[in-house]
């Protein structure tokens, strides 16, 4: 070969594929962190407690921590006797912060 000709391409034959098929791919369900904080123990895929995957939705984990933390606010609030200060400071937000769930909450 000079420096003139380009190498050949390797051709695919039919036997092979560049890309293997999804039932020929073996995928290891590694479960989901929320889920497994949600049952308390590990989850997997099969075993998921939501009814819609968090992660396919936009910004859903996010969107469920914040939930969570909200619920956990208002138990503070209604069994606890925690004032807002107490829970704002608990869990590293700010007093309004805490003043908007309750308000979320008073409007729902």
């Amino acid at each position: 070969m000079t420096l003139t000709e380009k190498p050949e391409a390797p051709v695919a034959t039919p036997t092979q594929t560049t890309d293997p098929l999804p039932e020929f791919c073996h995928y290891r369900d590694e479960g989901c962190e929320l889920a497994t904080r949600e049952l308390g123990q590990p989850s997997h895929c099969a075993r998921c407690p939501f009814p819609d995957c968090i992660y396919a939705e936009p910004r859903g984990e996010r969107k469920w921590l914040k939930s969570q933390r909200d619920r956990e606010i208002l138990a503070g609030l209604k069994n606890g006797g925690k004032t807002v200060t107490e829970l704002a400071e608990f869990f590293t937000v700010s007093e309004r912060t805490v003043q908007r769930v309750l308000k979320g909450k008073k409007n729902d």
